[in-house]
């Protein structure tokens, strides 16, 4: 018989738990939302093709979508045995301790919000541009992020099936549009043939291989936070692991047919200049040689609901991070509060406005470039972040099962997680070595932003170690 798990394997319960009926399509529209298709499309591609790889830069996506699926097979496999909503908390807490799980909520916060206030920037920039080219006024970017910060708040306030829906209709329009464009392209063969580069392993490993993984990996950020949901799902021991597989499969191969199909738009080698000489406006240029007037005007309104389906999927996971570190008492105890009405983490989610509401504030005064500065540096640091928190809690999943014996599947408890361990240090190693690049050049900033990710984790491993009597019973 299987020993009985040890006590770290499962969390003092909230004082109230989130409710919903979510099923697998939900979250992951959710999940999907958050990675924000065509503003990869839009902003990621370009950068991979004219700095990284080149035109095989598809097959990059590729790569990075086997890392992650053997990350997501031991981080399933555990699932059952975390009954919490905290994700990447309560999993390193079972399996490494709870002073790191602590400093793993700490990282995770620090992340989210990071990746969400660097979408703000971009935001406000692109809906700027969007009302000026339709003749209307031009305002300071942030006037326009601070509305969508407003909007957000009232979806995240409120149940969250309301935010499930609204990303849904915006997710279908965005995804849409990009396989219209595939479609086209493909039976039209491409300006000079469909690119066989992706399939070259030469080509694959030339150019800037550690550019092309940092921008990649950083492009499906967002796929592992359906267990956040975990509360709200209807049946969580299948929907969550039915959902993270779901969601990374559909992430992966959109992104990489829909690369593929840029770079046959346009050829290889013209694919790389142009991408190189203007990365910002690639995507729009793609869809006008191939769509028309029409297609560049309904392109560029679906980059912004891209945008704002991002930032509503991503706050709602930070607000889950709010109520989770609320409920362990690391944050007041009012985070863990639900609203009697709607059910939703309403605390919680009035939290992560205001923290959105100062970062961005912070950099408005500053006067810092919405897409240059607030979200290559904000979108960096998710990007260390999250590289970060995979690589503990596959550690986390791996020591979690030698230590009980609850599961005796080898592929899925020992051989995947190390394997994903493996490709997670590899992918973290790169992303480190190039991440002055991706910050504009500025070593200074890169140090400075790894220093505050680690200090911020530190201070959750501090906290959890000071406090050694065991956590209030929540029940």
């Amino acid at each position: 018989m299987a020993a009985p798990p040890e006590p770290t394997a499962s969390a003092p319960a909230s004082p109230t738990r989130l409710s919903g009926r979510l099923g697998v399509g939900s979250i992951v529209f959710m999940v999907v939302a958050a990675a924000a298709p065509l503003t990869v499309i839009a902003g990621t591609i370009p950068l991979g093709v004219g700095a990284g790889n080149g035109a095989a830069f598809p097959a990059t996506f590729v790569l990075c979508a086997v890392v992650l699926l053997l990350f997501a097979v031991g981080f399933c496999a555990m699932s059952p045995h975390v009954p919490d909503a905290g994700a990447f908390f309560t999993y390193v807490r079972a399996g490494l301790g709870r002073p790191l799980g602590l400093g793993t909520a700490f990282l995770a916060l620090a992340t989210y919000t990071a990746v969400q206030a660097a979408v703000y920037g971009y935001i406000g920039a692109a809906i700027d541009e969007l009302v000026t080219s339709f003749g209307g006024p031009s305002l300071p970017w942030f006037v326009w992020t601070f509305v969508v910060m407003a909007i957000v708040g009232v979806l995240g306030y409120r149940h969250i099936e309301l935010s499930s829906r609204v990303l849904g209709v915006l997710l279908i329009a965005e995804i849409a549009i990009v396989v219209v464009l595939d479609v086209v392209v493909v039976v039209a063969s491409g300006a000079q043939g469909l690119s066989t580069a992706a399939l070259q392993p030469a080509q694959i490993g030339s150019g800037a291989v550690g550019i092309a993984i940092m921008f990649a990996i950083a492009s499906f950020i967002g796929f592992e936070s359906t267990a956040v949901f975990r509360d709200e799902a209807r049946d969580p021991h299948r929907t969550i692991p039915r959902a993270t597989y779901v969601a990374l499969a559909v992430i992966g191969v959109f992104y990489a047919v829909s690369s593929w199909a840029v770079v046959s738009a346009w050829g290889d080698q013209a694919a790389v200049e142009q991408a190189a000489a203007d990365p910002a406006t690639f995507l729009l240029r793609t869809f006008e040689n191939w769509l028309g007037p029409v297609g560049l005007h309904i392109v560029t309104v679906l980059l912004v609901t891209s945008l704002f389906a991002a930032i509503l999927a991503f706050h709602n996971v930070a607000a889950r991070y709010w109520f989770a570190l609320g409920g362990h008492r690391a944050f007041p105890a009012a985070c863990a509060r639900t609203h009697e009405r709607h059910g939703s983490p309403h605390v919680a989610s009035l939290s992560q406005t205001a923290l959105s509401f100062v970062l961005i504030a912070i950099f408005a005064v500053a006067g810092l470039d919405p897409v240059a500065q607030v979200f290559a540096w904000m979108g960096g640091t998710a990007t260390v972040g999250v590289l970060g928190l995979m690589t503990l809690t596959c550690l986390a999943v791996l020591v979690f099962f030698a230590r009980n014996r609850v599961d005796r599947r080898v592929w899925n408890t020992r051989i995947a997680p190390a394997l994903g361990l493996v490709g997670l240090l590899v992918c973290l190693v790169l992303t480190l070595g190039n991440f002055t690049t991706l910050l504009g050049g500025s070593a200074g900033l890169a140090y400075a932003i790894c220093g505050v990710l680690v200090v911020v984790t530190l201070v959750g491993v501090v906290m959890g170690a000071v406090r050694r009597r065991p956590l209030p019973d929540l029940t």
